[in-house]
This record gives structure tokens, sequence and C-alpha cells, in this order.
């Protein structure tokens, strides 16, 4: 039999997520409420699906390797140049390019205990040495993180801005202090997947272009467009263009291009969709406190909920939604597996959720 690399054979055999797909098939039957992967159930603009429809027939033509309509479309929207953006397969797959170019094996990762898994993963996967420091008060600790990311000298340092799994965010001025004190040559990571739905003053203004960050956003949160798995980077030229030597040229598929354009292009139905997520969050946030259940404030496409005990109980509570079909999903790391977490969506699923959370509540406490 060939042989796995010796770091291949010490990882283990896992995924970041379990996905909705694979409870359906252990379970034999479909969710009713889809709410816990944090996609937009409010779907992508008329006119992405259009574009999509009519860019259907060219499927057999390799997409352009460049993205170049697209990163020029990107450039003009973030009043940057298209030296400044690189896309690819969503920021799941920008992560993995990221460590791969900038972590060499044993160097020091730092993030926070209970941040977005995926990235773990990647620094796992390419034998980086991961350092974590605990949430406070529901959000990333900036000033733990920068202390850590000083005592390591380390190469990477993750935050994501609105943050995953909490909801919660800084603002745009504690993210250019943290930037700006970090060592010269430790990256920034600064995942800004949920900056459409953030409140103004969030996110940093896009110039100047530091050279020690790279931010990473997408089309997958409000754009609607998850299942086509489009993301992209921007940065500083020299940092972008070294994507260059690691990236899949063919991995962003025609239709994710010229949905991305598309959607890019359709701003109103952008703020509808904003609006609606707020909508949503709100809510979800009157259901929560409805059951007697504390809804932390959200930046992002989805709420999460402190379920007022441990992580226990917490996830007895999600068990016993999954149970009458409710998708949701949870933190796990300590402090924070406290809660649940549950995403916008439209109405009729909210009004399931509703409906089936008193009783997952009342069974959760007998279990």
């Amino acid at each position: 039999m060939p042989r796995l690399t010796a770091l291949a054979a010490t990882l283990p055999d896992t995924v970041p997520f379990v996905g909705p797909e694979t409870q359906e098939r252990a379970r034999g039957r479909a969710f009713r409420a889809r709410v816990g992967a944090n996609e937009s159930g409010f779907g992508p603009s008329p006119r992405v699906v259009a574009a999509m429809a009519e860019a259907a027939a060219e499927a057999w033509r390799y997409c352009d390797p460049d993205n170049f309509e697209l990163k020029a479309s990107l450039a003009r929207h973030l009043g940057v140049t298209a030296e400044n953006v690189v896309v690819g397969e969503g920021i799941d797959g920008l992560l993995g390019l990221t460590v791969r170019l900038f972590a060499e094996p044993g160097a020091a990762v730092v993030t926070s205990l209970g941040a977005y898994p995926t990235f773990n993963f990647h620094v796992a996967g390419f034998g980086a040495r991961l350092i974590t420091v605990p949430y406070r008060g529901d959000g990333e600790d900036l000033d733990a993180l920068l202390i850590a990311a000083r005592r390591e000298k380390a190469a990477i340092v993750y935050v994501s801005n609105p943050d995953n799994p909490m909801g919660s965010w800084h603002g745009a001025g504690e993210i250019e202090r943290f930037a700006d004190a970090l060592p010269e040559d430790t990256l920034l990571v600064l995942d800004e997947a949920y900056g459409e739905t953030a409140p103004d003053g969030t996110l940093p203004p896009m110039l100047p272009l530091r050279p020690n960050v790279l931010r990473y956003r997408t089309f997958s949160k409000a754009y609607g467009l998850a299942g086509l798995r489009c993301g992209y980077v921007v940065g500083e030229a020299s940092l972008v263009r070294a994507f260059d030597k690691v990236r899949n040229h063919f991995g962003v598929n025609r239709m994710a291009q010229v949905a991305g354009l598309a959607a890019l292009a359709d701003h109103d139905y952008l703020d509808k969709v904003v609006a609606q997520v707020d909508a949503a969050r709100r809510r979800i946030a009157v259901i929560a406190a409805a059951n007697g259940l504390r809804p932390l404030p959200s930046a992002t496409n989805f709420v999460t909920i402190d379920c007022g005990a441990d992580g226990a109980f917490a996830l007895k509570v999600l068990q016993q939604l999954v149970a009458r079909d409710v998708f949701v999903r949870k933190p796990m790391a300590p402090g924070l597996d406290r809660c649940i977490r549950v995403s916008a969506a439209p109405e009729a699923e909210l009004a399931i959720f509703a409906a089936e959370l008193p009783a997952a509540l009342a069974a959760a406490r007998t279990a």
C-alpha cells in the first residue's frame, strides 16, 4: 500500500462540520427548517439566477483561470486595483492557501478558542502549531491575541469580524489598532465573511492597504451563493500575488464567476437581503426571549442564543430541535458551548423554529 506522509498519518479522519445532508441521510428524513449553516435562505438575486441560466449552456468551456472580469469588478467595488484581489473557492479554500503560503511546519498560528474550525483544520493539515486564547465577554479578545502573537512570534493571527460563532463584533478603530500593533512579520488574517450584515463602523476603510493584513470576503452569505463556493482576498499586491504560486487556477468555475459579477451589480437586492436579515435577527431574538432564553447581539446573519445553563444542556436543546426536524448548530468551546446558533431565514422556517422550541426545551430539561 502507498504510504501517507508522516504529517498526514498523524491527522484524524475528520471534517470541520457535519453537513445537514449527512444528518438527513442518517435520520432518514429531511429537516423542515434549515437554520444552522448560516446560509442565506433568502436566496440569490433573480438577476443572478438569470445570468447563471444563460451561462449554463457554456459549461463545456473552462473558466477564465485569471478570474479577470470578476477581479476587475471587485476592484471597482472596493476602490482598489485588480492586483490587490485574488479570487478563490470560498473563504475556506483561500484560508488553506494562506496557511500553506505563510506558515512553515511548526510555526505558531494564533486564533481564538472556539473560532472558525475550518481555519484550524488547515493549520493542522499543513503542520503549523495552533495557539488559542479564550474569548472575553463572548467576543474575540484582541488584547490576548496580540500578547500571544508577540510571545509566540506568530506567523499568522486569525480574527473574524464580525465573529462566528458568537455574532459579536469590534469597531473598525479597534481592528486598525490591533493590526498596527502586531509584529511586522505577523500576518493578520481578517475574516470579514459577515461584513455586509454588520453595523456601520465595523469594517475598516479598505485603503490604505496594510502590508501585513489580508481581508477575506465571500459571496456565500448576504449574496446567497454559498453553494457556488466563491470568495476573495484583498491585500497588498505582493501578498496577493503569492497566491498565484499555489492556487488552483481553474478552481473558481465559470458559473461562479458569472454569478459573482451579476451579484455585485445588483445593489438593490443586496440592500433588500440585508434588511431581511435584520428583521430575521429581531424575530429570532423575540422567539428566544419568549422562551426565557437570552439572544446575544449579532452583526451576522445568525443569532447566538444563551440557553442559560451549561454546554451539556445546550447540546440537549440542539438534539431535541434536530429530533423535531429543526437543523441548528452550536459553539463547542468551553464557555461558548452554553449557546445554540440559529441562522436568519425566511419566516416560514422561523415559524417552525418558534413552534418547536418550547417542546425542545421542555424535553431537554427532563432528559
